[in-house]
């Protein structure tokens, strides 16, 4: 069921966004193609300084390590400008849909009409977190896979089993991600619905008085919450817990295999600058996973809201 409305949120934003998607892939290719570059740059003048480089030498590695890194955050800040334009745009065509498809229930009184209470938080924070996932739903994770893609293949091409114990960093924190988040999902599709509940008995009750019921929703809003933030943050500890034993790693086995003459310093400290790279990458990884997963989830609350009906 899950995967089946995860697949209609996809064809939803391919049909809405299908041009504006090819120019946010094309971006995210270019992020991720220049992501081992400057890493490129590090090891050689590293390399020309422990092995008596010249300062000529050292001078144009430095300029292209510049070039570099300029390069990659110019990619990534029109990526980023494109990306919240489209999100933007979606965000505005979901709060005209439905706005638009309240007023038509009403003139016409269909029974299945939300209240004035539960449209507003509907338009507000359900219509703005589906909206804006639209911007991101291709490119964030064609830039940030392709970015672990680049950066982990830089490290297995200059010595493979460095690359092979990043791997074995990434692995373990993929699993706990996927299973974390599907405990996360479960509270996030029970705290709209109460919020839900919350606004439209407000707006229908007399606000001379208090209503048990909108209380007790507010209650099981604040134990929701106080639960995903407990998954949230115990997930992160143990992907800090786990990154930290891999540059521990990267570090021991580097320094080993430099001592037995199998590597070189440069190679050693630009693997361990990949893996404290790819942490940003993979942290943005894991936040789109669950970002996507929150979003499926009230993609299917929002999907017969949103639905054109035909003129009654």
């Amino acid at each position: 069921m899950s995967a089946m409305r995860m697949r209609e949120l996809y064809r939803a934003i391919w049909r809405v966004t299908g041009r504006q998607q090819f120019v946010l892939i094309t971006l995210s290719v270019l992020v991720a193609a220049v992501a081992a570059l400057p890493l490129r740059f590090q090891q050689l003048a590293i390399n020309s300084l422990v092995y008596g480089g010249e300062v000529r030498q050292l001078a144009w590695l430095c300029a292209g390590f510049l070039l570099a890194l300029l390069l990659s955050v110019g990619l990534k800040l029109l990526l980023g400008l494109r990306m919240a334009k489209v999100g933007e745009r979606v965000v505005l065509l979901i709060r005209e849909r439905l706005y638009r498809n309240a007023a038509h229930d009403r003139a016409y009184e269909a029974g299945d009409a939300p209240s004035p209470g539960t449209l507003v938080a509907m338009v507000s924070a359900e219509a703005e977190a589906v909206g804006s996932f639209a911007g991101a739903a291709i490119a964030s994770p064609v830039v940030q896979i392709g970015t672990l893609a680049s950066v982990i293949g830089f490290i297995v091409g200059s010595q493979p089993w460095l690359g092979l114990l990043a791997l074995v960093v990434v692995v373990p924190q993929t699993a706990i991600v996927v299973i974390v988040q599907h405990r996360i999902n479960l509270q996030v599709r029970a705290r709209v619905q109460s919020l839900r509940d919350a606004s439209g008995r407000i707006s229908k009750g007399d606000l001379t008085t208090v209503d048990d019921a909108v209380v007790q929703d507010f209650h099981d809003i604040f134990h929701i919450r106080c639960r995903i933030f407990a998954l949230k943050l115990s997930s992160k500890a143990a992907l800090a817990a786990i990154s930290g034993l891999g540059k521990v790693g990267i570090l021991f086995l580097g320094g080993w295999l430099v001592l037995r003459g199998q590597s070189d310093v440069g190679t050693v400290v630009a693997s361990l600058t990949g893996l404290i790279r790819i942490e940003g990458p993979w942290r943005d990884l894991v936040g789109f996973f669950r970002q996507a997963s929150t979003v499926r989830v009230k993609y299917g609350m929002l999907a017969q809201a949103v639905a054109t009906r035909p003129d009654r």
